[in-house]
């Protein structure tokens, strides 16, 4: 009985997964069988995360609702954990890879960033909030595959993480401009001329172009420094592939520049889902 109600809240995250993160959906069903009900667990969880600032209108209520996942992190939550699938799937997910707590905790604190419209202020900053959040995805998952070999792409999983980071950012800029929040680095924007809400006015678009080609190229940067970081073992391999899809955004993103605010920067579904296909089977990121 117990083991029906794990399976059926993995399949909940599995099909929620599907509505809200498809291309982390594909890299479940790209995983092995036996493992995609943790990483559908994990996926959502991030996925529940990420949503939050769209699901409420002041910082407040979307500090409640961090709060809730920290307590049920830190073993003080609130009533049962059975009512929530995505929860009680997370708990089964930890406990059977023994995952890291703390690292989930440090996740939902750097997402605490999101729920405001305060500026990122240096390369660091960035790197160390992508670091906890899509670097810490990537490391969780590969401990989910394989906890032997996952240690061995850590160096990998950092680098990987920051771009796939940096590429989701621009993919989002034109909702984040409207809500008037700023991720590219007013380090980045100095060195370019602008400041916060110079940007986020978009009318000197030479100027803007500059400082998402910056913010694009860092990106790219932190790709290569995975790609250089070696072979990256077959078993962990499936936690990388949502970061396959980084490089094109990228690209594209440093030819649009400004005409990012008006033109769609992610790629058909179809051409991700080839993508994610091949990078599965070739093993390179």
């Amino acid at each position: 009985m117990a083991d029906t109600k794990i399976a059926t809240n993995q399949d909940i995250c599995l099909a929620m997964l599907r509505d809200n993160d498809r291309d982390r959906y594909l890299a479940c069903l790209l995983s092995p069988q036996e493992k995609r009900g943790a990483l559908a667990a994990l996926y959502e969880f991030n996925a529940e995360l990420a949503r939050i600032r769209d699901l409420v209108h002041e910082p407040l209520p979307g500090e409640v609702r961090m709060q809730y996942w920290r307590d049920l992190l830190q073993g003080s939550a609130h009533g049962s954990t059975a009512a929530n699938p995505v929860a009680a799937a997370l708990l089964t997910a930890i406990e059977t890879h023994r995952l890291p707590r703390k690292t989930l905790v440090d996740m939902i604190d750097a997402r605490t960033f999101d729920l405001y419209d305060d500026p990122m202020e240096t390369r660091v900053s960035l790197e160390g909030y992508a670091g906890e959040t899509a670097s810490a995805l990537i490391q969780l998952a590969s401990l989910v595959l394989s906890p032997e070999e996952a240690p061995r792409s850590a160096n990998a999983a950092g680098h990987a993480g920051v771009a796939q980071a940096i590429a989701g950012l621009l993919l989002l800029m034109p909702l984040h401009r409207r809500r008037g929040q700023l991720y590219i680095p007013l380090q980045i924007l100095s060195a370019t001329g602008l400041d916060r809400d110079a940007f986020l006015a978009g009318e000197d678009r030479p100027r803007v172009s500059a400082a998402i080609e910056a913010f694009a190229g860092l990106g790219l940067e932190h790709l290569a420094k995975a790609r250089a970081a070696g072979s990256i073992a077959p078993a962990v391999f499936p936690a990388f592939l949502p970061a396959t899809l980084a490089e094109p955004a990228l690209l594209k993103a440093q030819r649009l520049g400004a005409l990012l605010f008006d033109r769609p920067l992610q790629s058909p579904q179809w051409r991700r889902q080839l993508r994610m296909a091949l990078a599965a089977a070739r093993r390179k990121i």
